[in-house]
């Protein structure tokens, strides 16, 4: 009797255990990329690039009512950029202010599974730096007052997305079943090299639950790319042969055009 009850008494331990334990884990997310290194040429012109994921300890009543949504964004390296300001001085327009701001993502690529303002709120947007208008931007050299500041940040990312290298693609994430998902996002033909992360984020009944991310290295390819890597490993070997060139190109046209 007393080792029934022993049991009965571990088996409750252990279903208590295991409702805290997914009470402390709700449901997460995982994605996964066919290839963690993505080469592109000297003639890229975009393209589209397919994630995929998968959604764990999903509620099935709460994935029946698709109040599951999960945005996927692929972020750029981060990098300073300056942005300038043009004036008319003296019937000319030249660059009169300036404002550095500090680790931009170079590009920003966002799909969702519906319009932003279905899935959550801004204030939650901001918290989380997520989407292309919601992006921290820090400003270093703040000597303008914040109304100048907030044009500075709203050019550079009416810029970004006027190149291409900031995008969203409303309804670009796909529920393939109960937890199974794909989206796609794109590539700018201009988009900077190094390594990108692909971040993806869930939401339930519009809260935020959990984010992962894994990286991605883009990288140049062909020729052009080996010229690169020849200028910057072996620099005072590239600087002899390019004026070696130059010599030779200069002796071959006093040549070819000398007249007689």
């Amino acid at each position: 009797m007393l080792r029934v009850m022993a049991t009965i008494a571990a088996f409750i331990a252990f279903a208590i255990a295991a409702q805290a334990q997914e009470f402390e884990n709700p449901e997460n997310i995982q994605i996964g990329l066919s290839t963690d290194r993505f080469s592109i040429t000297s003639d890229f012109g975009g393209a589209e690039l397919t994630i995929f994921g998968a959604l764990e300890r999903v509620d099935p009543l709460v994935s029946r009512q698709g109040r599951y949504d999960v945005i996927v964004v692929l972020e750029g390296p981060p990098r300073p950029i300056v942005v300038w300001k043009k004036s008319r001085v003296l019937g000319m327009w030249i660059n009169t202010q300036s404002q550095t701001f500090r680790s931009v993502p170079s590009s920003y690529a966002a799909a969702t599974t519906r319009a932003f303002q279905d899935i959550t709120n801004v204030e939650s947007y901001r918290q989380l730096s997520l989407g292309a208008d919601n992006i921290y931007l820090e400003a270093i050299n703040g000597d303008g007052s914040p109304k100048t500041v907030e044009e500075f940040t709203a050019a550079l990312r009416e810029r970004k997305r006027a190149t291409g290298l900031y995008s969203e693609r409303i309804g670009g994430v796909e529920f393939l079943s109960q937890n199974l998902f794909r989206a796609t996002v794109s590539l700018s033909p201009n988009v900077p090299v190094g390594t990108h992360r692909a971040r993806a984020f869930l939401f339930k009944n519009s809260a935020f639950l959990r984010e992962t991310s894994v990286p991605l290295v883009i990288y140049k390819a062909g020729f052009e790319q080996t010229i690169f890597r020849t200028a910057h490993d072996y620099s005072l070997l590239y600087g002899l042969l390019a004026v070696a060139l130059a010599m030779l190109t200069g002796w071959a046209g006093s040549v070819l055009f000398r007249r007689e």
